[in-house]
């Protein structure tokens, strides 16, 4: 074992079905664990539900059964989900269970006899969402400042917990531990928050007004508050006060992650309970953005909330983890749309991941079905060994900063640089010339590689790049991280390749659903959609055999000085020198994207020159709102041919 690995994620409400944010935070977590065990960790990974409260004994009591009734009810839902998207935690813990209620009683007992809890009476303002105290200055324009609820007075007498005293506390220890609250900007947003006299924090609710929750053991008469009593779950399920040995092993955690809607108890209530507990603080709590719908917050009331169900029924569920993983910064926000998980799932994945895959699979039955030893270093292997060497460095580097997207990007452009080694050797061709010891290299260098990538997306794809590595002769015998890190692959020459469908079929925008949009949203779209023409002006045959068109491969992309929407490109459609092109599709490719795809173009197309670059043809692409895409062949067909 290398080191040890406890991550969590916040439990999970059951008064309603989970959604995306509970899918992504959950996922996140899931490839976190994958990758650390995958590099020999010893791994741990907690999540589970929060089943007390007021919102649960509310929904509950709509449904017309008890709130117990309605917890078991639920929490199937999220196991289900789970299980679905393949989540592999190693314990999921229902704060109605007796072996956290019985720990529960026990902190509460133990910091109530050290004089760390006291009564008193409270008045002030109380939102039932968030389940909060606010005092009056609290309130933004009298309502609850976190969700923007209507709030209730109270006045009753309730138990306290010493928050207060740990407040000097608190800020020297966020300030000598950075590494404790992530990103960054929210350990400020914490130190904000901590300017302010910190009050101390209601831990009680008398039964008269909420009896679903864990009994006081010093007073009957009231229930313990749900944060106080859930966030006690991720010491509670891995021996604490039960266990000694266990706990050593897991605790302290090594990333807590959480939503940033719930920064201050976990940054604020959290470590303040602990050191009153005198238990470690945890390693770091990683608080991560929000999913928006285009650029507005989900919300059922705005009817755009996104049912994780459902985008597993149109791309699948790796390439739905795919997708949350490399489309989200850690940290920000993120939007879903469904043009944007089209786009991932048809470029990186069916076009260059699962092409490349095809491409090496077929070459390879055709020269006889095993891996073959690679022949002498053409130098053209150089650019694709360095891309896959820097993802594997990168990978790691990105884990550990918590820049997964970065780390995935990495992974991609080793695909593409792939791609492009496929293109420059043209391994078709030297099987046609029968140069033997040259394909051999190509077709070695690829499988080899490619072998290597799958390792590094399987924590995010597990089951697809268990397939991709079987496919290349793996057998049930998978590389793991710790085996690239360590140098220890073993060599694939003579192993026996195996034909597989397509790992991700191209997905027709046609046949994709459309991901809910808010209602505002739709009458934009409604203002968008252009008039269908009323007629067509029709050519002739021979009018259309004057445009000719071929396939042609692009070998060079920049950006063209001083044109935002313009990207300046060399082509090669078989001739001696490449030609340049200039094409206004800056807007929807990048550079890196754009290079080593094999598009189609008019060849015959009067040369002009745009902004002071020379443009011989024009690509042909799909416009489609404000989208646009590339036409490209499907296949292995080679720069310059002939299409008509």
């Amino acid at each position: 074992m290398s080191g040890k690995f406890y991550v969590t994620t916040p439990i999970y409400y059951v008064n309603d079905r989970p959604h995306i944010g509970h899918a992504y935070t959950t996922i996140l977590a899931d490839v976190l664990a994958c990758f650390h065990r995958s590099m020999g960790d010893d791994t741990y990974f907690l999540t589970g539900t929060d089943e007390h409260g007021q919102k649960v004994e509310n929904a509950a009591a709509k449904n017309g059964v008890t709130p117990q009734q309605h917890a078991d009810e639920t929490v199937v839902r999220f196991q289900e989900l789970w299980q679905k998207l393949g989540i592999t935690n190693d314990d999921f813990i229902r704060t109605t269970e007796a072996r956290h209620k019985d720990v529960v009683k026990e902190i509460l007992q133990d910091l109530y006899d050290r004089g760390e809890i006291y009564k008193a009476e409270y008045t002030g303002w109380y939102c039932v969402g968030c389940e909060r105290y606010f005092t009056e200055k609290d309130l933004v324009e009298g309502k609850c400042p976190d969700c923007g609820r209507e709030v209730s007075a109270l006045k009753e007498s309730n138990y306290f917990f010493r928050m207060s005293k740990y407040q000097e506390w608190l800020i020297d220890y966020i300030k000598s531990h950075p590494e404790f609250i992530q990103p960054a900007f929210r350990a400020n947003e914490t130190l904000g928050f901590l300017k302010q006299p910190l009050a101390d924090l209601c831990i009680s609710r008398p039964k008269s007004r909420l009896s679903w929750g864990i009994e006081l053991p010093f007073d009957s008469d009231y229930v313990c508050y749900v944060w106080f009593d859930a966030l006690i779950n991720y010491i509670s399920a891995v021996g604490y006060r039960r266990d000694d040995a266990a706990f050593a092993r897991r605790w302290p955690a090594s990333c807590q992650l959480i939503g940033k809607d719930i920064l201050t108890t976990h940054s604020v209530y959290w470590p303040t309970m602990l050191k009153a507990m005198n238990v470690e603080m945890p390693g770091s709590i990683f608080a991560h953005g929000w999913w928006l719908t285009g650029n507005t917050k989900m919300s059922k009331s705005l009817g755009n909330v996104v049912n994780p169900m459902e985008m597993i029924g149109i791309v699948g569920v790796d390439a739905f983890r795919y997708f949350l993983m490399a489309e989200m910064t850690l940290g920000n926000d993120a939007s879903f749309t469904r043009e944007a998980l089209m786009r991932r799932y048809n470029s990186d994945l069916a076009n260059d991941l699962g092409n490349l895959l095809s491409r090496v699979v077929k070459l390879t039955l055709r020269a006889g079905g095993a891996i073959p030893a690679p022949g002498e270093p053409t130098g053209n292997e150089e650019e694709f060994n360095s891309a896959v060497e820097a993802a594997v460095s990168g990978m790691k580097s990105c884990l550990e900063s918590m820049k997964l997207d970065q780390g995935i990007a990495a992974v991609l452009s080793a695909v593409r640089a792939g791609n492009r080694y496929v293109e420059q050797c043209a391994p078709w061709a030297l099987a046609k010339n029968n140069d033997i010891a040259h394909l051999n290299t190509v077709l070695y260098t690829v499988a080899a590689n490619l072998r290597k990538l799958a390792v590094l997306l399987a924590p995010v794809m597990p089951g697809k790049m268990a397939e991709l590595q079987k496919a290349l002769g793996g057998g049930d015998e998978l590389l793991t991280i710790g085996d690239l890190l360590s140098g220890n692959c073993p060599d694939p020459a003579g192993r026996t390749v195996q034909e597989v469908a397509p790992l991700f079929p191209r997905i027709q925008e046609e046949e994709a659903p459309a991901a809910p949009c808010s209602k505002a949203e739709k009458k934009e779209k409604a203002k968008a959609a252009a008039p269908a023409p009323e007629a067509v002006e029709l050519v002739t045959i021979d009018q259309f055999c004057k445009v000719k068109l071929k396939t042609a491969r692009v070998v060079a992309a920049e950006k063209l000085e001083g044109a935002d929407k313009l990207l300046k490109l060399k082509i090669d459609i078989g001739e001696a020198e490449p030609r340049p092109l200039v094409a206004g599709v800056a807007k929807y490719y990048t550079p890196e994207e754009i290079m080593g795809k094999t598009i189609v173009v008019v060849s015959n197309l009067q040369p002009a020159t745009i902004r002071g670059a020379e443009s011989r043809g024009m690509l042909l692409a799909a416009k489609f709102g404000k989208e646009l895409r590339l036409v490209t062949v499907d296949g292995d067909v080679p720069a310059g041919a002939d299409i008509g």
